[in-house]
């Protein structure tokens, strides 16, 4: 019991915004699958076939990775109270450093969080809607603050020290690496 759409509508538009968490997918030729929660209100609807999120650095940059390689990917919420429903989008998504061209216009659409790395900016090809009959219901309590706790306490220099390292996924793949701090974290 699926349905098909070319573009985010309204109701979905609402339903997204309504979702505490979300969960990223992308995948490169030879490489590992990528499957990432992601939370924190990172996540924007900018458009009927556009949308972006606001990255916070983790322990890994596999998504950039891929997209690099490959372009490919999926987004997923799914609710976890009524009524059930899971809704993937797919497309086309490419990342925006800080300090690049249309960052700074860009990173307005999101909270100032400490450790923001990038922006994955998402051209959506499709839509899907299924039941979500299968997702347990599970009750929304709050936000972590330990990532954003860690980021804010680092110095700047040295966190893009440490970023400056990790210029290979885990499979080897290149990264990009940041340079420039959010002007909200310098």
């Amino acid at each position: 019991m699926s349905a098909f759409f070319d573009e985010i509508g309204d109701a979905q538009r609402a339903f997204i915004a309504a979702q505490p968490v979300f969960f990223v997918a992308t995948a490169a030729a030879g490489a590992r699958i990528n499957l990432s929660p992601k939370g924190m209100d990172s996540f924007r609807v900018l458009g009927p076939k556009r949308v972006a999120y606001l990255d916070v650095g983790g322990s890994g940059n596999e998504t950039q990775a891929h997209l690099t390689a490959d372009g490919r990917i999926t987004i997923m919420f799914c609710a976890f109270d009524n009524p059930a429903l899971i809704l993937r989008l797919y497309g086309q998504g490419a990342y925006m450093l800080a300090g690049t061209p249309g960052y700074d216009a860009l990173a307005g659409n999101f909270p100032r969080l400490p450790g923001a790395r990038q922006i994955f900016d998402i051209a959506v090809d499709s839509l899907q809607e299924s039941c979500g009959w299968g997702v347990p219901h599970m009750n929304f309590d709050r936000e972590r603050k330990t990532l954003a706790k860690f980021h804010a306490q680092q110095d700047p220099a040295e966190r893009l020290a440490v970023i400056a390292m990790r210029n290979r996924s885990i499979d080897g793949l290149p990264v990009t690496v940041q340079t420039v701090m959010p002007p909200w974290d310098d």
